[in-house]
């Protein structure tokens, strides 16, 4: 109002920029933009051309609900895969049609961006965690005994660690509602793909015969060695190398990330098995069709090709038919 009040003044433009505080230039351009057909400026109708530019110079959201790619987005979040894997795999099957591409955080900012209602909760439900925030990891007290004969992981061959040879697998359980249920879960180092295996309790007879049946499973030179936390479940794992050959090696205490692989995948398997379920229902058919869904999942860390294709292809190398998959 009060460059269009000076105006009709008769005021000079640095006389404007004086009394506002402002460059010259800035004014000069103001007035070019934004004066009526009749060469006049007013505030309101100055205000609108500026929006209408605004608007204009914005790009067309990618991510618009009438677009394709919003309907491919919503597929694939359907199929429980990360805004990481589809922006990843959307790159790699369109890698000439930009219109096609889309980032991660770009689809992160497309369901938070929705109003509160029942199609951003189904959306937000379709992420790996279902929540906006990341709870805070507690360590606790170790309350468990010392498993006898352990094998420390800072004795296990540096090859292992490298990820340079297949074949050394990661395990754990993943509880259910008030601890009364689990299922154990079986990871590959290299290629990441995972086996479950249902457990009736959580004993250690329970380990030792779920997990000897799925690493038995596998092809012998797919399997040389586990690498466990210290649950007591592990308390067999003796009678575990003389059944499958595997040797076992035990983290430290509170080190999740000696296990990576592992504590990844059961951040996944929770869009399956949810935290408080009981996950006795599940038969072991159920669970292996979960697993499934997970090894054709495509990875970041495989350039989004799948852990069963990246599985296949080592059994093709160490000379296996692909049919020694579980």
């Amino acid at each position: 109002m009060t460059i269009a009040s000076l105006r009709q003044a008769r005021s000079s433009v640095r006389a404007i920029a004086c009394a506002l505080g402002r460059s010259p230039g800035t004014i000069s351009r103001e007035l070019a933009r934004n004066v009526g057909s009749d060469g006049s400026y007013a505030s309101l109708p100055a205000q609108a051309l500026s929006r209408s530019r605004r608007i204009q110079a914005r790009p067309a959201a990618k991510l618009h609900h009438d677009h394709v790619l919003w309907g491919t987005v919503l597929t694939m979040l359907d199929w429980k895969w990360s805004p990481q894997q589809i922006a990843g795999v959307l790159k790699r099957v369109w890698p000439d049609d930009p219109t096609m591409h889309i980032s991660h955080e770009s689809i992160y900012t497309a369901i938070y961006a929705h109003p509160r209602g029942e199609l951003r909760r189904q959306l937000i439900a379709c992420l790996r965690h279902g929540r906006s925030t990341r709870m805070p990891r507690k360590r606790g007290v170790d309350r468990r005994g010392t498993i006898p004969d352990m094998v420390s992981i800072h004795v296990r061959p540096p090859e292992i660690e490298d990820r340079v040879m297949p074949g050394h697998w990661e395990g754990d359980f993943i509880k259910g509602a008030g601890n009364k249920s689990s299922v154990g879960v079986l990871v590959e180092r290299t290629s990441r793909l995972v086996l479950l295996a249902k457990m009736n309790d959580a004993t250690a007879a329970s380990a030792l015969a779920g997990f000897s049946a799925k690493l038995n499973s596998i092809a012998a030179p797919m399997r040389h060695s586990l690498t466990y936390d210290q649950g007591k479940e592990m308390a067999r794992h003796r009678e575990l190398t003389a059944s499958t050959g595997v040797k076992v090696y035990f983290c430290d205490p509170h080190s999740p990330w000696q296990r990576g692989s592992c504590e990844n995948t059961n951040g996944l398997l929770r869009q399956y098995l949810p935290k408080g379920t009981d996950l006795s229902v599940h038969t072991q058919a159920e669970l292996d069709e979960i697993a499934d869904s997970l090894n054709n999942r495509p990875r970041a860390t495989h350039a989004f090709h799948s852990p069963l294709e990246v599985f296949a292809a080592m059994l093709k190398a160490a000379h296996q038919p692909s049919t020694s998959i579980h």
